[in-house]
């Protein structure tokens, strides 16, 4: 966020006085995104068809993007500092599970309070459900555009399944089924077979395509219907046995990796060089990091790498007595409550997520977008799974709270995967921290 100056100044031509141009607003853009890296899709798309599109049809307004190729808890850490001092990009890629906490927090505006009837009326919004719009929303306020939204599987390696002896076609259908495969697997060669994320380097990768995909298997969620957090209960410890088969007492997965701070490119590598033959993962794993061309490309990608529903513990377990489960987050973009020009920042982000330049998105990356006027293209693989998976999906609880719990997940898995603890210790511990956080009114127990 820079200083802003008048757009006009006085010059002479002559004897007459003319209005010439001084100099524009100047708007930054923030993104885990780097060209060539991380995210490279959405820093092309940003670099060479929003900003450009823009500055054209706003020659008064000049743009910059600011690429930033740190983990995701890096850029959370450095946004929470930038908006509540005062600083920081005047837009900014955002979760949308932060939106709760960053907006108790007074790190964030609505979108009504900080814009007003131009986001009001934008067309938009026409085209945008209620469910996706609350992505990027907190206690009935807006606080930014999603992108889009995703679901969860497993992605296997076909060449590797078939070197065990497990057929094409196969699907799981609960958790002895993935770990005798696991098996197998590893009693063919391959080195860490499965691929269940754990511990804090990962962050909310930990949470999210880790624990919860196993915790909801077992028909629990992270809070129960009330909206209190469940802080011990038979599902936990269901989950936290299944890290400790995995990682300690099997060795069917890579232990060092859930514990280093690199673990999860770690992961990605190993996924890619063969060492690793199930992983649980988001949509974004095939859409952008084994992607022709990414540094974890899966080379014949075609086939060589499938997918399979995450199956409940046992058949017909799963919540609401599902199969199967899957679970949903999504992304979008936030303005800075501090910036200088919330009108001209209104702007932009509605131009980058106008129907125009969100279609443009998916010749850069083909997903499943906020917009329902903007189609999935000709992609079999996002176009199965959304259809197979999004009637199975769930999303994480719109609690300001969450965050915080969440890094306590994160704990207590690493805690059991390093052998640090035993599960029930380790749910002891999660207790006490969670109680201490969203105080022992707003939890249960469910044992």
């Amino acid at each position: 966020m820079k200083n802003r100056m008048c757009a006009f100044a006085l010059g002479l031509i002559g004897a007459s006085a003319v209005a010439v141009p001084a100099f524009a607003v100047d708007l930054d853009i923030t993104c885990r995104c780097v060209i060539g890296g991380v995210n490279s899709a959405t820093a092309e798309w940003l670099e060479e068809q929003v900003i450009p599109a823009f500055e054209a049809a706003n020659p008064d307004i000049n743009v910059t993007l600011n690429q930033f190729g740190g983990e995701d808890a890096q850029l959370t850490q450095q946004l929470a500092l930038d908006f509540s001092t005062g600083a920081g990009p005047d837009i900014s890629a955002f979760d949308g599970f932060l939106i709760p906490a960053f907006a108790e927090g007074g790190q964030l505006k609505s979108l009504d309070d900080l814009i007003g009837e131009d986001y009001a009326n934008w067309e938009g919004w026409d085209h945008i459900s209620p469910g996706i719009r609350s992505i990027m929303s907190y206690d009935g306020e807006t606080y930014g555009i999603g992108l889009g939204t995703d679901v969860r599987m497993i992605f296997v390696r076909k060449d590797l399944l078939e070197q065990a002896g497990i057929p094409a076609d196969w699907q799981p259908t609960s958790w002895d089924d993935v770990l005798d495969a696991a098996r197998k697997l590893k009693e063919a060669g391959v080195e860490a077979p499965l691929q269940l994320n754990a511990g804090v380097a990962m962050g909310e990768a930990t949470t999210m395509q880790g624990y919860w995909m196993a915790l909801l298997g077992t028909g629990e969620g992270v809070t129960d219907e009330n909206g209190k957090f469940i802080v011990e209960s038979q599902g936990i410890l269901d989950v936290l046995n299944l890290y400790k088969t995995i990682y300690v007492d099997e060795g069917l997965g890579d232990q060092r990796a859930q514990l280093l701070a690199d673990g999860r490119n770690r992961s990605f590598a190993n996924f890619r060089d063969g060492k690793t033959a199930m992983l649980v993962e988001g949509d974004w794993f095939y859409r952008s990091v084994t992607a022709p061309g990414s540094e974890f490309e899966v080379a014949d990608r075609g086939n060589v790498m499938s997918w399979v529903k995450m199956p409940a513990e046992e058949p017909g377990s799963a919540i609401r007595g599902q199969d199967f489960v899957s679970i949903s987050g999504g992304t979008g973009f936030v303005i800075n409550p501090n910036t200088d020009a919330p009108m001209e920042a209104w702007k932009l982000l509605s131009f980058m997520m106008s129907k125009e330049q969100m279609t443009a998105f998916q010749d850069y990356q083909p997903g499943i977008r906020s917009r329902s006027d903007v189609p999935i293209p000709n992609n079999p693989f996002l176009t199965e799974t959304s259809q197979t998976l999004l009637p199975l999906t769930t999303a994480r609880p719109n609690d300001p709270n969450y965050n915080a719990v969440s890094q306590e997940i994160q704990r207590m898995t690493e805690a059991v995967v390093s052998g640090e603890l035993s599960p029930e210790e380790a749910m002891a511990q999660y207790k006490a921290a969670v109680t201490a956080i969203v105080g022992e009114e707003n939890t249960v127990s469910l044992l």
